[in-house]
């Protein structure tokens, strides 16, 4: 056990054992809260002395992943296993082909995933798992370079595999026994050596959302603005003159939250939110003799039909003051649509 890391042992009371409480009794919830942050403290020290441990290492298991031009290979049993099924995904969605291998299934048949030189990752705790210890010698028959994310430097692993990462940690249990810090450290260093090679690959957005074209995050990387916007014949739209009471009832027949000020030649004047309205109300005891150019904003935040959902998301959250709509302008000003934030989200099937 690393000196630098604690666990929870000796920092919490014992553990009631199944025998030693009653069912219905709640325990203290105070206490349980104070368990709950123990292990996140724990859990967050294992990420940040790992991240001190790393070194030539790291890069050299980059080296190997990078220049063999194939597909990885994950591996690992129990709780390693689904830490090696996560990394496997991970890698696969950013650019690095990825299979996950069980490792206690390997010999049955499920070697013939690779191909020559395919680079493999064990993952163990222990560095003793024998099922992984069995499968060194025959992934060598592949030619596979072999990446170790261990927890366990002088283990039968830690001397037979290629590169070693390493991943010792105390668990945040009071026993430390159960896979808790360990699992984190293990899949926060799977997510390194992907967002690494993401960076080595120069791996973008456009990248991104080719993976992804059904998730909400590739559908806003891959949809364009003008494929969800509201055209302006579905918009409500008033020019500077227009009363108050025109701007009420345009906002009425089509409620988007929104009514664009328009030019009589197209362009683009301001809009008028439902805030505004509000605003107005609450600013005048008449507003029977006010227009449209009195109460709109005239320098909307605007967006055009190419750029991407992705960019709309970023200029309607990513701000003090959040927004709802944005008008859709060509390159001229001109006014061709409005988008609401609803619509980032809506589906266009």
């Amino acid at each position: 056990m690393p000196a630098t890391i604690k666990g929870l042992a000796g920092q919490l009371p014992p553990t009631p054992t199944a025998s030693g409480t009653r069912r219905g009794l709640v325990p203290d919830s105070a206490e349980l809260i104070e368990v709950g942050r123990k292990v996140l403290e724990v859990e967050a020290e294992s990420l940040r002395v790992g991240a001190g441990r790393l070194d030539g290492s790291f890069a050299r298991a980059l080296d190997v992943i990078f220049n063999s031009g194939a597909k990885v290979i994950v591996a690992g049993l129990g709780k390693s296993g689904h830490v090696a099924h996560q990394i496997a995904a991970t890698f696969c969605s950013t650019g690095t082909p990825a299979v996950f291998l069980h490792g206690a299934e390997a010999t049955h048949g499920d070697l013939g995933i690779y191909g020559t030189g395919d680079p493999t990752i064990l993952i163990s705790k222990s560095g003793a798992t024998q099922e992984l210890v069995r499968l060194v010698p025959l992934l060598r028959n592949f030619g596979s370079p072999i990446v170790g994310i261990l927890g366990n430097l002088n283990s039968p692993l830690a001397a037979a595999v290629d590169v070693v990462l390493d991943a010792r940690v105390a668990e945040a249990d009071p026993h430390n026994l159960v896979p808790s810090s360990s699992s984190t450290l293990a899949m926060a260093l799977g997510d390194a050596l992907a967002i690494a090679l993401m960076h080595a690959r120069r791996f973008g957005d456009h990248d991104f959302a080719r993976y992804h074209p059904s998730g909400q995050l590739g559908r806003n990387l891959w949809l364009a603005v003008a494929d969800v916007m509201h055209h302006p014949e579905k918009t409500a739209r008033v020019t500077p003159s227009d009363s108050l009471r025109c701007v009420v009832i345009a906002m009425t027949e089509y409620p988007l939250g929104a009514a664009c000020v328009i030019h009589p030649n197209g362009m683009l004047a301001g809009i008028i939110t439902d805030g505004d309205l509000r605003r107005a109300l609450q600013q005048h005891e008449d507003i029977r003799a006010l227009t449209a150019q009195q109460v709109m904003t005239a320098r909307p935040v605007i967006i055009t039909p190419r750029a991407s959902l992705k960019q709309a998301e970023c200029l309607m959250e990513q701000r003090n003051s959040q927004i709802s709509v944005l008008p859709v302008i060509d390159n001229e000003t001109r006014y061709v649509g409005l988008i609401r934030v609803h619509d980032l989200y809506r589906r266009s099937d």
